[in-house]
């Protein structure tokens, strides 16, 4: 969540972050070692503007480094989201891999083979991955919001040109990403979220009871973002299928992490393109894939699917403008960097750190599940969870792990922290463990917690009635994230 940015006295504008007042030490450092004026330096000052001579290099990177440095500790496996972490080693290599390609432009692939290659044969090898046939086509995009955007406009045009729906509809968990809220505003089409059953899952029967003639697909994850859990994707496919509409599945997180999960035994049913329902699939490569950001795939059962992803415009001036996803300009560096990461790490490597990740996030809610006073929520199998407080206020207990620094994202419905695992959490688990010990003692012995800092502000903000107030209050927020 964010917050609202307040004008200091000295110009500067000041953005909170979660739990950053409590993590100032008495000689101005965090428990990190980390300046907070630094760490309080996030806007520009109220007359910024381009300088009228330029600054000397050395000087801009030691200030970007020092801003760099007060950004939330990930590296060491304090952050619980946003990073994929997969070794300074591997990142170095990123780094460099994404450099050889910073300025090439994928908008022309044919003035850039190279990245022509490499973008075709990360779909070809993510196709592969998820049981695709040669049929299977796709693109890459920025991330799993664009791959999920591109989807929707691709079964809407599908579905206008071959079944004349002139009012879309897409019928949904309430657990499927936001994004789709986000595509339904854009292209114009209606969704139909459907309550989960009672395992925190799609529920078929009333994913089905959903759809109407304007039914245009149909969605489930794997796994969702909230809890983790693996949709039933065999029997949504089924449905699909039965009833002539689009099925996208939702792997953006998880595509490229239960694959091999599942190679090690985990039961996750059957979730891919093995299943003739599955008309569509999203993978993000900059997430368990271990690329650079930003590097989404979206795959379709066939090229003529693909077709309607496209966007051509053949009477422009300035000449023929075709366009494979939503942008235009397409920096190569990610494209290049998806290609080599994915050549570097190979499927033993995929293996190895998928087995890693699972042991940990076992540990993890093994760990969870014996403190008194939380509750996980569902039966995750994988490496994504969320849990609550039964006796405790759930986001007290968020406020005081930030004290203890490390960064937990909050949900609301129902309240509930949210954690995703990676390879940079294999060697905290037990201090973790032991500093949530100490969190829920802490706000059991002090509930007046509750009604103190993010506690205060997200306990608020799931009270708040369904008239759009809650939506005001986060378009004023950002509205104020670009006010000086």
């Amino acid at each position: 969540m964010f917050v609202r940015p307040a004008p200091a006295a000295d110009g500067t504008t000041h953005v909170p972050v979660g739990g950053v007042e409590d993590l100032h030490g008495a000689d101005g450092t965090d428990d990190q070692g980390r300046n907070r004026d630094i760490r309080c330096r996030y806007a520009a000052t109220m007359d910024a503007q381009i300088p009228p001579t330029g600054r000397p290099h050395d000087q801009i990177l030691r200030e970007m480094d020092a801003l760099a440095n007060a950004e939330a500790s990930w590296e060491d496996g304090r952050t619980w989201s946003l990073v994929y972490h997969a070794g300074d080693v591997h990142t170095t290599f990123l780094k460099a891999a994404h450099g050889l390609f910073f300025s090439e432009n994928a908008l022309n692939p044919m003035a850039f083979p190279a990245l022509r290659r490499f973008e075709a044969e990360v779909v070809r090898m993510t196709a592969s991955m998820l049981n695709g046939d040669a049929q299977v086509a796709g693109t890459m995009t920025s991330g799993g919001t664009e791959s999920l955007l591109v989807a929707v406009k691709t079964y809407r045009d599908w579905a206008q040109a071959t079944k004349g729906i002139s009012e879309p509809e897409m019928v949904l968990p309430v657990t499927a990403h936001a994004a789709f809220d986000k595509a339904a505003a854009y292209f114009g089409v209606r969704q139909v979220r459907v309550p989960l059953g009672d395992d925190l899952r799609a529920d078929p029967e009333a994913m089905e009871a959903a759809i109407t003639p304007n039914t245009i697909l149909i969605v489930g994850s794997a796994p969702d973002y909230p809890f983790g859990q693996v949709d039933p994707i065999e029997e949504l496919a089924s449905i699909a299928a039965e009833h002539g509409v689009g099925m996208h599945v939702d792997a953006c997180l998880g595509g490229f992490l239960v694959p091999w999960a599942e190679r090690l035994g985990v039961p996750v049913g059957v979730w891919d393109f093995r299943l003739p329902g599955v008309t569509s699939m999203s993978a993000d490569v900059h997430k368990y894939g271990f690329g650079a950001k930003g590097a989404s795939t979206v795959l379709y059962r066939t090229p003529q699917l693909r077709r309607f992803q496209f966007h051509v415009t053949s009477d422009w001036p300035g000449g023929i403008y075709a366009s494979p996803s939503m942008a235009g300009t397409r920096p190569g560096g990610p494209i290049a960097a998806a290609w080599a990461t994915m050549q570097a790490i190979g499927q033993d490597g995929y293996l190895a750190m998928t087995g890693q990740i699972l042991d940990t996030s076992r540990r993890l809610i093994d760990g969870i599940e014996e403190v008194g006073g939380l509750e996980i929520l569902g039966n995750p199998k994988l490496s994504v969870f969320a849990f609550r407080g039964v006796d405790v206020d759930t986001y007290a207990v968020g406020d005081a792990l930030e004290t203890r620094g490390w960064h937990v994202d909050r949900q609301i419905k129902p309240a509930s922290l949210h954690f995703m695992v990676t390879p940079a959490h294999a060697g905290v688990v037990e201090r973790f463990l032991h500093d949530l010990g100490d969190a829920v003692d802490d706000v059991r012995a002090h509930p007046e917690l509750a009604s103190t800092g993010q506690a205060a502000m997200y306990g608020m903000m799931t009270t708040l009635p369904d008239d759009g107030t809650l939506d005001e209050i986060v378009l004023q927020t950002l509205d104020g994230l670009y006010s000086l």
